[in-house]
């Protein structure tokens, strides 16, 4: 899927904070510039393609820090199978939690790493109070409500509330990125 969150990242973020960013699709993602190759597996096969992200990052781009960010059906992926312990810790941006389990939050609980939830104050699938639930008991997770926004974040303002979500936590004491790009 191409979501505009993502494209907006790749262009705002390295330009704007200094950030690399490697953006991916699953297999069998489609969207309007095609099809990945594969087939969805509802989050099992889909751990091979996170794993390779992973590798990629670290061994062919050398990257020092990396931090997991993942949109809808992409923070169960993150939760499930971004759990190499050189990753800093983890963005989730409309997290359904439909097929992350008890035991997947377990080990990010007693693993540490922070994670930020950013949720919007009107997703359909998980509301902030939901989220604020299943993340019950883990202090290592911050659920941040985005007022106004729906699960997808269309329109400048929320983008611009995500975009700055993720320098804060990928580099603290960055400036607040600028409105307009």
């Amino acid at each position: 899927m191409d979501s505009h969150i993502f494209k907006k990242a790749a262009n705002r973020l390295p330009a704007l904070a200094g950030i690399t960013v490697i953006r991916f699709n699953t297999r069998g993602t489609a969207s309007p510039q095609g099809q990945s190759d594969g087939e969805f597996g509802d989050g099992l096969t889909e751990r091979a393609d996170v794993i390779s992200a992973i590798n990629y990052a670290f061994e062919e781009l050398a990257v020092g820090t990396l931090w997991i960010v993942g949109w809808s059906f992409g923070t169960d992926l993150a939760l499930q199978h971004a759990t190499d312990p050189q990753i800093k810790g983890l963005i989730l941006l409309s997290p359904p939690l439909k097929t992350t389990t008890e035991a997947d939050l377990g080990f990010w609980k007693s693993d540490g790493r922070p994670i930020v939830a950013l949720v919007p104050e009107h997703d359909e699938f998980l509301s902030p109070t939901q989220a604020r639930a299943r993340f019950a008991g883990m202090p290592n997770v911050e659920v941040i409500e985005s007022k106004g926004a729906k699960h997808l974040w269309v329109g400048e303002p929320y983008v611009h509330f995500v975009l700055d979500g993720i320098v804060k936590r990928v580099k603290p004491g960055a400036q607040t990125l600028p409105p307009e790009f």
